[in-house]
């Protein structure tokens, strides 16, 4: 039994939380216990993304409960088989990471950068194309494609930005801006507050993305920013609002290096990536001038905004629209382990190629370091440890168009969670669109 914890990342040892024997896991204790809670305690864990070896952050990770092995009362029985998402796994990390094969966690950065020269050619060849044949009839086949394929780019520098990408800081670095800068996305700004994202997921108040909004802040908001928060495809459009100025609640951003998201020594890495993004920004102006500007809105204006729409929809669905309300957790009841498992694996068709398998995304925020395309593989040797803690996608048919369904029913029901338990499920503004007049013909 593997007793490292995200070794690459240099988490630290877990303690062992049974106090019996089970018959999958080991134990040295022979004790009966009950269904109580445990004495408060933490483990520091130390994260370090590969990559970034002389950056270090700590978080606590709060021991689970203590479960009840004692046989139930028979007039009960039917309640204690009904599973809640919301207790302490009966399992730990070292348990999913010994489940994994061990070639999931090597990475090859050959094979990483053939799939960034695939995606290369297929964006310049995409461009090229509809700019020879110039025809109304084919760009918005080239819209589609194109957005698409500047969403896989993302993919390509957000695994530099995890170090799954190759083991060399270098490498990864280099590639990251390359491929996020030329999707007008600022780099290592991004790198740190989506490293924060998974270090705090599931958790009400540090977690960095979608995170859902106390019912404190969310009466505080306008009604125009309450309505564009919930409203489609409005909400979809959203991410680069959030680069500039972040969520609702929380002050920063993500091109400023005296931003709350970063610590003073980390002032170098955001003023790269931001003149990185503002030569890129500064290119589009010149080929506006070469080119005209509606031959630039078509070319890359409106692709870049297809993109912008799958990076909203791809992460909200993440971690939203479930069929069972899903738990978020704040205070003692929230840990890394118990974060990560809130979120959601998505089947996308045959978009899951294209996009680099993003939509396998338990096992990707436990274990981020592990490259994408090991990522089907793990999630599949995962699965027995996991449980009902693991819940299966919907089939999607060769293109993803069930999640419409899923993201617009979300968008009605997940507005707000409490502002006083630790364990809480988001609630719904019944008056939200109250003030939105419908008038028929």
């Amino acid at each position: 039994m593997a007793n490292l914890v995200l070794s690459e990342c240099g988490i630290r040892p877990l303690p062992r939380i049974y106090t019996t024997p089970r018959s999958t896991f080991l134990s040295n204790t022979n004790t009966t216990f009950k269904l109580r809670p445990s004495p408060s305690s933490s483990t520091s864990l130390s994260f370090r993304l590969n990559g970034f070896s002389t950056k270090n952050w700590a978080l606590n990770v709060t021991t689970p409960l203590t479960v009840d092995s004692s046989p139930p009362p028979v007039e009960a029985e039917h309640e204690t088989q009904r599973f809640d998402p919301g207790a302490p796994p009966p399992f730990n990390l070292a348990d999913i990471r010994a489940a994994i094969p061990k070639h999931c966690w090597v990475k090859n950065p050959w094979k990483s950068m053939s799939y960034v020269v695939r995606d290369v050619a297929i964006v310049f060849a995409l461009a090229a194309g509809a700019a020879y044949l110039n025809s109304w009839l084919v760009w918005p086949l080239y819209w589609l494609a194109q957005g698409t394929m500047f969403w896989a780019l993302f993919v390509l520098g957000h695994d530099c930005g995890h170090g799954s990408f190759s083991n060399d800081p270098r490498l990864n670095s280099v590639v990251g801006h390359l491929l996020h800068s030329s999707i007008l996305v600022p780099y290592h700004g991004w790198r740190i507050s989506h490293r924060t994202h998974h270090q705090n997921h599931g958790h009400v108040e540090n977690d960095e993305s979608w995170h859902p909004m106390s019912e404190k802040i969310f009466k505080t908001l306008d009604r125009p920013t309450r309505f564009f928060r919930f409203t489609l495809p409005l909400v979809m459009l959203a991410y680069p609002f959030y680069l500039w100025a972040r969520s609702p609640g929380k002050k920063g951003s993500h091109y400023h290096p005296d931003s709350d998201l970063f610590l003073p020594k980390e002032k170098k890495d955001v003023l790269t990536s931001t003149a990185c993004w503002t030569a890129m920004a500064a290119l589009l102006v010149c080929l506006n001038f070469v080119m005209g500007p509606i031959q630039m809105l078509k070319l890359y204006g409106i692709p870049y905004w297809i993109n912008v729409m799958w990076l909203d929809f791809v992460t909200y669905l993440h971690h939203h629209g479930h069929e069972d309300k899903l738990p978020w957790y704040r205070g003692k009841e929230w840990s890394y382990l118990r974060g990560g498992l809130t979120t959601l694996d998505r089947d996308y068709g045959v978009i899951n190629n294209i996009h680099h398998d993003i939509g396998t995304h338990v096992i990707h925020h436990l274990f981020p370091q592990i490259p994408h395309y090991h990522l089907v593989e793990a999630t599949e040797a995962a699965k027995p440890v996991l449980g009902k803690y693991y819940r299966e996608p919907d089939k999607s048919g060769p293109l993803p168009l069930h999640l419409l369904g899923i993201l617009a029913k979300s968008m009605k029901e997940d507005h707000y969670v409490s502002d006083q338990e630790d364990v809480v499920y988001y609630k719904a503004d019944p008056n939200l669109y109250g003030e939105v007049k419908v008038t028929a013909d």
